[in-house]
């Protein structure tokens, strides 16, 4: 309270959980104790981007940073453009529009009841690369019959995964990153997501004149690809969440010597 220029109310809380002095029926503390405490008010300088600065310059926040961007890419890229290229494939586009959106409330629910269990880089490797071949895998064109009916299969598939690496990730992203700069760092994966999903337009446009390999090629390709940059990041499932860039250093450099002892 006082060091947000509240004087006055600092002392009254001081008095009322102070013990009181039976031979005096008095509280320790006196005017004159009181008058010599000394109260600085706190002073804030916080600009819009001060957050995202102290990102950029502490190395490992920014090798954080620019992993899950580049996963938030991909993944943005085939969440919001796999729905728009399925008129390249040979399938009811009704039926198919239909069953994508159903297929993500399975991936919402993986994520909710199963996120205690899951490792956070292994859900994330996992999803990503099975969303890159099963993407890949759609678009092929096979001899037998059979194979024109499972393209929509993996196309599903792919998109529930694609989905629930998008849900890993934005949990993942939230025990990356400390409290103090928490707010922007998901802003700026957000902001990725979002660029991954301009170009899916283009893709899909481009994908219906060839049977959807300039799409679902492309999307498991760049997807598979930007998955990798989980390698780059530690594992945070069972670990607490720090406040402050400092205490997040701390706790960083101590699992480091760890495993080096190890």
């Amino acid at each position: 309270m006082a060091e947000q220029g509240r004087k006055e109310d600092a002392i009254a809380t001081l008095k009322c959980i102070a013990p009181i002095d039976s031979a005096t029926t008095k509280t320790p503390f006196t005017s004159s104790f009181i008058s010599s405490l000394s109260f600085e008010q706190e002073t804030w300088n916080v600009d819009l981007y001060s957050s995202i600065s102290v990102l950029v310059e502490r190395r490992w926040a920014f090798r954080r940073l620019s992993a899950v961007m580049a996963i938030g890419f991909g993944t943005g890229m085939v969440y919001y453009g796999m729905p728009l290229a399925l008129g390249s494939l040979n399938f009811n586009l009704y039926l198919s529009v239909t069953f994508n959106a159903l297929s993500e409330l399975p991936a919402s629910l993986i994520s909710f009841f199963f996120i205690e269990q899951m490792n956070r880089k292994t859900s994330l490797l996992v999803f990503t690369g099975l969303c890159g071949i099963c993407s890949i895998m759609s678009v092929l064109k096979g001899m037998n019959p059979i194979w024109t009916r499972l393209q929509i299969g993996f196309e599903l598939v792919s998109f529930f995964s694609a989905c629930s690496a998008f849900n890993v990730l934005l949990i993942f992203m939230i025990e990356l990153f400390p409290t103090c700069v928490r707010n922007s760092a998901l802003s700026m994966v957000r902001q990725a997501v979002v660029l991954g999903g301009v170009f899916s337009p283009m893709l899909a446009a481009a994908g219906r004149a060839n049977g959807g390999f300039l799409s679902y090629g492309v999307f498991g390709v760049v997807v598979g690809v930007c998955g990798l940059f989980a390698l780059c990041l530690p594992e945070t499932r069972g670990c607490g969440i720090c406040d402050t860039m400092d205490e997040q250093e701390y706790k960083d450099t101590a699992a480091c010597n760890a495993v080096g002892r190890v």
